[in-house]
């Protein structure tokens, strides 16, 4: 395992994310993992030299975070050698201010993820979308106490438009609080409409990247979107087909030239999609799921396949311009 800077901070990151939205409660979503199911994968993930691992206290309403953080401790993993991130912005309650990036709010969510996580403080504490009710000025500064606090190490945020990361970053600085290290954006070979503003504004400002869903949810690795799909997740998942709407023609055209590749290089296909993101200078770690025992491994080995440049140009070939999605 590589491990990397993240940004322009000291913190070393595995060149891999293990996410674990996947690891919760069946209630929440038909495909997640219950705890029992979950543990194989957090010790493989460890095992495997992976010590950077994402959560977010809506996934399974907290059920996430607490089997990350029993997970640990049945691992015996000291805290120093982990890197944990978790976020916070998405409804845990039904009172008006259980959710958003308000001061009242962010200062409520982050005792709750560290009881839950089992941890005095997260390495990476993200805003999971932007707030358009909350000024950007409040949540700049609840971020910072937070982090002063010692309640988290460093900030971060995730999918929304350049414009308004790019102020927050500004406000920070104009103010003096803690800067914002990272971004963790929807990028994969069928979406790259980050391409456009994000992804330039994060090299030049030296912000680590941390991708999700780098095959598109499974489908570039060739599950399917729809009541035919071959996974399970594939078939309930509704943001993968409504909302984010992979599977257009254009996305098959590209699929079909990541088998394509795989079968000439004997690889799986989601090798060939992964390997296209880690090929990006701009990405830290993408952030990989895992549900099948061969997730992981089929992640490692994506970390050594070369992609030449011909082979980087067929696969990006295809790609026109979509609506950007994924921004709540």
């Amino acid at each position: 395992m590589d491990y990397v800077r993240f940004g322009r901070t000291g913190l070393k990151v595995s060149r891999l994310c293990l996410g674990c939205m996947t690891y919760g409660d069946p209630k929440w979503r038909e495909w997640v993992l219950d705890e029992e199911q979950s543990l194989p994968f957090i010790r493989q993930a460890w095992e495997a030299g992976i010590n950077f691992f994402d959560t977010a206290d809506m996934y399974s309403l907290g059920a996430s975070e607490s089997i990350l953080g029993k997970a640990f401790k049945s691992l015996a993993i000291s805290r120093a050698d982990l890197v944990i991130a978790t976020k916070v912005f998405n409804p845990m309650g039904p009172g008006p201010n259980a959710c958003g990036n308000s001061r009242k709010h962010i200062m409520a969510a982050i005792d709750a993820s560290l009881k839950r996580l089992g941890t005095d403080h997260v390495d990476l504490y993200q805003i999971h979308r932007f707030d358009p009710g909350t000024p950007m000025e409040e949540t700049v500064e609840a971020l910072h106490d937070v982090v002063k606090a010692g309640k988290a190490l460093h900030v971060g945020a995730s999918s929304m438009w350049t414009w308004q990361f790019a102020t927050m970053l500004g406000i920070a600085k104009a103010k003096g609080q803690t800067p914002f290290v990272s971004m963790q954006n929807l990028y994969n070979l069928v979406y790259r409409e980050e391409e456009r503003d994000m992804l330039p504004l994060c090299a030049d400002q030296g912000i680590a990247v941390i991708p999700w869903s780098p095959l598109a949810r499974g489908y570039l690795a060739g599950s399917g979107v729809g009541k035919d799909a071959s996974t399970l997740r594939g078939r309930t998942d509704a943001m993968t087909a409504d909302v984010l709407k992979f599977g257009s023609a254009q996305d098959e055209t590209i699929r079909s030239r990541v088998v394509e590749l795989a079968g000439q290089l004997g690889v799986k296909p989601a090798l060939v999609a992964l390997a296209w993101v880690l090929s990006k200078p701009v990405v830290t770690a993408p952030i990989i799921g895992a549900s099948k025992p061969h997730h992981i491994g089929d992640a490692i080995a994506a970390l050594a396949l070369k992609l030449d440049a011909g082979m980087i140009a067929r696969l990006e070939e295809p790609y026109q311009p979509k609506a950007v999605a994924g921004h709540s």
